[in-house]
């Protein structure tokens, strides 16, 4: 019979004062890219060094529930780009007309421009009805999905790789494009290329729409706490 038992944890190992500043430096200088793209193709083994980082992101009861989608077809990628251009149009109505100025000059996507397009799904029926950590709680495994995004992303950037999220589009017309079944979630769809040189600060900062809160703000102690 097959050997049965738990494997014995090992020492975890300890990383250098310089090792973790490292890590520190690559979350603060991650940045959603819009238009600085190069044309240039992202080499497989720094694609595929990207794509493993997302694959060893947490997921609920290690149902990995992610699939990448990688998306180079010119004509398909101007379909997405048509699908975006309607769904941003609907988007700038919805703000205050003094802001409508402002949301125009913003660029929000880099389609057609990145060399490379990714969209992170989550097959929701991976593992069967049941999954460790879902009973209770359903949307677990699109938050594991939204982990391996993150990672991927700054996986990303620590090979000098930018990558833009376009949230910015009608689920139907992305999934009809991408052939995307039902039962699978299609959480981002990512513009993925080299580029140049990355904001000093986010670009939205830059640009005037909204600024980072101050942490101290957001941290509460043993519950919620309503401001003021």
């Amino acid at each position: 019979m097959p050997d049965t038992a738990p494997a014995a944890p090992v020492s975890a190992r300890r990383f250098t004062p310089e090792e973790r500043d490292t890590i520190h430096e690559v979350i603060r200088s991650r940045r959603d890219v819009r238009d600085e793209f190069r044309p240039d193709p992202i080499p497989d083994d720094v694609l595929w060094r990207i794509l493993d980082a997302a694959h060893h992101a947490p997921s609920v009861g290690f149902m990995q529930p992610w699939n990448f989608i990688l998306v180079r077809d010119i004509d398909r990628r101007r379909a997405v780009h048509r699908a975006f251009q309607a769904a941003n149009a609907e988007a700038e109505a919805m703000f205050p007309e003094e802001t409508r100025s402002t949301y125009r000059a913003l660029k929000l996507e880099g389609i057609l421009k990145a060399p490379l397009n990714i969209a992170v799904t989550c097959d929701r029926s991976r593992c069967g009805p049941v999954v460790l950590g879902r009973t209770h709680n359903p949307e677990m495994d699109l938050y594991s999905s939204v982990c391996a995004v993150q990672n991927l992303w700054l996986a990303a950037r620590a090979e000098g790789v930018g990558v833009g999220w376009v949230s910015i589009y009608n689920e139907p017309d992305l999934r009809a494009i991408l052939g995307v079944p039902d039962r699978v979630a299609i959480v981002a769809y990512l513009c993925v290329g080299f580029v140049d040189a990355f904001y000093a600060e986010p670009e939205l900062a830059l640009k005037g729409w909204r600024q980072r809160l101050p942490l101290d703000q957001l941290v509460m102690h043993e519950g919620w706490q309503e401001d003021g």
